[in-house]
């Protein structure tokens, strides 16, 4: 089982967020008070090309493993400096299935869409980090590893420490993509 590290928030539109005690989600819109929360989409890009189309980052979630993998290349990123909601440890979010389920404390559920696709802001964010969060597979494929975007099944309230289940859809999985 894992568990959330660290939690953010921000109303405005800036690339890191700021981190605070507790994150209230709301069943079909995100994270209350975040620039994302909404039914349909608040991405700025995405927003200018349809504003009509779903919310599917509704919450960003991010593996603290990276933040830890990035401290031993030599960068200093910390929890929410990415721009995450929540911050996880011990869960393996990159090897999630389209729409697996993480239960997170007693009442959150939120629903897995996709791949954050990183973006040109984390070169601006620092210089070089945007080489240093993607990989390659074995087969040449590209590696994203910014963490996943979901949206929010059942609200509550989401603090550092609470534990986080998941839950995996029937077979056959499909793999994430860009969202």
């Amino acid at each position: 089982m894992g568990r959330v590290l660290a939690v953010a928030c921000d109303a405005q539109h800036r690339f890191s967020k700021q981190p605070t005690d507790a994150i209230t989600v709301a069943t079909g819109l995100g994270v209350v008070g975040d620039a994302h929360h909404g039914p349909t989409v608040r991405h700025r890009s995405r927003a200018r090309a349809d504003p009509t189309q779903p919310n599917l980052r509704q919450v960003h979630l991010l593996q603290g493993e990276l933040l830890d993998e990035l401290l031993g290349k030599g960068w200093t990123v910390a929890p929410s400096a990415l721009g995450e909601n929540i911050t996880t440890r011990q869960v393996d979010l990159l090897g999630l299935p389209l729409g697996a389920r993480l239960r997170i404390g007693r009442d959150v559920v939120l629903e897995v869409t996709g791949l954050r696709n990183p973006c040109a802001q984390i070169e601006r964010f620092q210089p070089g980090l945007l080489a240093a969060v993607l990989d390659r597979a074995p087969d040449g494929a590209l590696i994203r590893k910014t963490g996943i975007m979901s949206i929010v099944v059942a609200g509550g309230i989401v603090r550092p420490g609470d534990p986080i289940g998941v839950e995996t859809p029937p077979p056959p999985h499909r793999p994430l993509q860009p969202v």
